[in-house]
């Protein structure tokens, strides 16, 4: 019994010293995935018009995607070292003198409480030091929904 231990620890111990001589980080991972900041690819913004179902509700969603930048809660100037590169969403509605800040990368803009009539949101994608690196303007109409009643009304 004690020379099955003994040959059984032995292996042990050659099993580990042999993976721990030759198995690195890298070749478990594989290459290294994030690149320097200064390679990286500069971040891109795409935003898309309000969905029109929601928009007919007096409801504004308005779907986005940021490419080479992830939209998350990080703020500060030691954040501007951080790679992938991170930042965060300003929304301005109509012109206000105000701006919120937008940092939940998986979820779309959602206004609601607008009056019926024309609206423009504009999006700035901005690092986390608040520096806009893009911006879109979406321009839509909110339905007037007492309108939309007597057109449907008018139908039947």
């Amino acid at each position: 019994m004690k020379t099955i231990l003994l040959i059984a620890f032995s292996m042990v111990g050659l099993v580990f010293q042999a993976v721990s001589q030759h198995t690195t980080a890298q070749q478990i991972r594989g290459s290294e995935s994030i690149l320097p900041l200064p390679s990286e690819p500069p971040p891109k913004l795409l935003v898309d018009p309000p969905l029109p179902g929601p928009l007919a509700q007096g409801k504004v969603i308005i779907p986005y995607q940021t490419e080479n930048l992830r939209i998350v809660p990080v703020f500060g100037e030691t954040a501007l070292d951080v790679s992938p590169r991170i930042g965060h969403l300003h929304i301005t509605v109509d012109n206000t003198p105000w701006h919120w800040a937008h940092a939940s990368n998986d979820q779309p803009l959602i206004i609601v409480g607008l009056l019926p009539g024309p609206h423009h949101v504009l999006v700035e994608m901005a690092d986390a030091s608040h520096q806009v690196i893009e911006s879109k303007v979406i321009s839509f109409t909110i339905p007037d929904s007492k309108q939309m009643e007597i057109s449907q009304h008018d139908q039947h």
